[in-house]
């Protein structure tokens, strides 16, 4: 295992999950997610979202070389991440309209849907652009 590419891996998803995340809920579509009932805390508690954020990167950067078996990396670490933030996106999307009473569902998974497709897209790049073979 290499614990330096583990390590940047981790770190890249964490801060560009935050670069995206945070203007995307708290800037540019907060009063949308407050309007429809995403939104139930006056002040959210963000070390709980980094955490969450830590967890997903440490994890998904560990599993990615036992995806990764060639081809173009930067690809191949997007389409990893689309695989598998399908289960990420599964809890908070689905199990989060589930929960709360947001409406409409339809619009609140249309912009989580957005949010977590650019995510994934950028966050599967860097990750295919750290794991790359060199040489």
């Amino acid at each position: 295992m290499d614990v330096k590419k583990l390590s940047l891996a981790s770190l890249s998803y964490v801060v560009l999950s935050m670069a995206i995340a945070f203007p995307w809920h708290m800037v540019w579509f907060h009063d949308v997610y407050v309007k429809m009932g995403a939104v139930t805390r006056v002040e959210p508690i963000i070390p709980l979202g980094l955490l969450s954020m830590v967890i997903q990167g440490a994890v998904l950067s560990y599993l990615y070389p036992f995806y990764f078996r060639g081809g173009n990396p930067i690809f191949q670490g997007i389409k990893f991440m689309l695989i598998a933030g399908l289960l990420i996106y599964s809890v908070m999307g689905f199990a989060t309209a589930a929960k709360m009473d947001i409406n409409p569902v339809s619009t609140f998974l249309a912009y989580h849907t957005a949010f977590q497709l650019i995510q994934f897209v950028v966050t599967g790049a860097a990750l295919g652009f750290i794991y790359r073979k060199k040489g």
